[in-house]
């Protein structure tokens, strides 16, 4: 046990100095546990949840897709054309990339607006920087909101059974037949809070604009693909219950329906889409299961659950602001797929035992690891990609440049969040 504890930090500390080798690191860490003996290779296969793995590689494909259709930028040229000024623009912009990063992963949709938001920076003459930081943290905000929005999003539907519909509307688990509110209310609760801080942001720049030439659609096929996964994903609890293939199986079948028509327009491209996949996140998914699953095996989960028993006697809501905060601060630094795929069985199984409300702190931790990695230009990977793309442009900031939007934002949408699942769940 003691063993397998000191290479999962190991290793979460390579993640922290190696940030850009997080495949490498995970598995160099799990090469060190099977030489060590504390993990055997008979376990690596079941300890990977490959229904979250085809949820995942499904819908990068299918946003690879949805970019390469023009239907994004033509929606975002159509939504800039309709602001008023240069500030409601940026917040058109902002909010538009919040809603694409509900059904595509956070970086790809910060890359697909990104390049219009620069463009527009660039004719009006003002720094980027404060556009392209709001894109980044919305999109890690609202990717918390749906079952496909973000890898953490992944691993709480597979730890919970949960469904697409369920993260809209949740029936209570404790067979008392209530439904509550899903995990995407009280996201968009943070998102309503959180406007104000980039409005603040926005709200002197006037100046207004001149209409920019609409972006001509090349194909719908992308978004009905995108249209049909989804809505199939909201049947999955009826077809598999236990979250075990249905959800994966959907998204890797519309993603090869959408390559295969793709391939009659140009093939050359779709060997590209293969080429330029993100193998390296895809691999690093499949290591944080393999270490979470050595854990589990060596009773380390177990072990850190008995610890936590000397904290039930203490008020259901300090606990619950402890798991929330604490992860709120781990996540401005560390990466938040170990973390969630770690902490997860721990706070449901705590929960389950001091008979706490499982959805209030599973809720409340994928809110705050998601939300916290707004605080840093190194939280979450959306950051990295739109600090490297300012400096890319002439516009490198520092930590503290980045945290002054990215620390308020958190704060705000956070605290509201957490608040409204307290009264609705606790």
């Amino acid at each position: 046990m003691l063993l397998a504890i000191v290479i999962f930090v190991v290793v979460y500390v390579g993640l922290v100095v190696f940030r850009h080798h997080r495949a490498h690191v995970t598995w160099l860490g799990i090469a060190l546990a099977l030489a060590l003996g504390t993990l055997t290779f008979g376990e690596i296969v079941p300890s990977v949840n490959w229904n979250v793995l085809g949820i995942f590689a499904g819908t990068l494909v299918l946003a690879e897709l949805f970019i390469i259709s023009k239907v994004p930028e033509t929606i975002a040229d159509v939504l800039i054309n309709r602001s008023k000024n240069l500030g409601m623009a940026f917040l058109v912009i902002v909010a538009f990339t919040s809603v694409l990063s509900m059904f595509v992963e956070n970086v790809a949709a910060v890359l697909i607006v990104a390049p219009i938001a620069l463009q527009l920076a660039r004719k009006a003459g003002v720094s980027p920087v404060p556009v392209i930081i709001g894109i980044a943290i919305s999109s890690n905000l609202q990717g918390t909101a749906t079952l496909i929005g973000d890898p953490p999003s992944m691993i709480l539907g597979a730890a919970m059974k949960m469904n697409f519909m369920d993260f809209i509307v949740y029936p209570m688990r404790d067979g008392s037949g209530v439904v509550k509110p899903g995990i995407f209310w009280f996201v968009q609760i943070g998102a309503i809070v959180s406007v104000g801080v980039l409005f603040f942001f926005f709200k002197g720049m006037k100046r207004k604009l001149e209409p920019i030439p609409v972006t001509k659609v090349f194909s719908v096929v992308p978004t009905l693909l995108l249209i049909l996964t989804i809505l199939l994903l909201a049947l999955a609890t009826f077809v598999d219950p236990g979250f075990v293939w249905f959800g994966g199986t959907v998204c890797m079948a519309m993603a090869l329906v959408g390559c295969v028509w793709f391939s009659f327009h140009d093939h050359r491209r779709v060997l590209k889409i293969a080429k330029d996949f993100d193998w390296g996140t895809a691999a690093f998914l499949m290591g944080v299961f393999v270490l979470v699953g050595m854990l589990d095996n060596r009773g380390v989960i177990e072990a850190v659950v008995e610890r936590l028993g000397a904290l039930r006697g203490a008020h259901p809501f300090v606990l619950y602001s402890v798991v929330v905060w604490a992860s709120v601060l781990l996540s401005g630094f560390i990466d938040n797929v170990p973390y969630v795929t770690a902490m997860l069985p721990v706070v449901i199984r705590f929960a389950t035992e001091a008979g706490l409300p499982v959805e209030l702190f599973a809720f409340g931790l994928l809110i705050g690891a998601c939300l916290g990695g707004n605080i840093t230009p190194i939280g979450a990977s959306a950051n990295v990609v739109a600090v490297g793309l300012l400096h890319r442009e002439g516009h490198p900031i520092s930590f503290g440049r980045f945290m002054k939007m990215g620390l308020p934002f958190t704060v705000a949408a956070t605290a509201a969040s957490y608040l409204a699942l307290w009264f609705v769940y606790r």
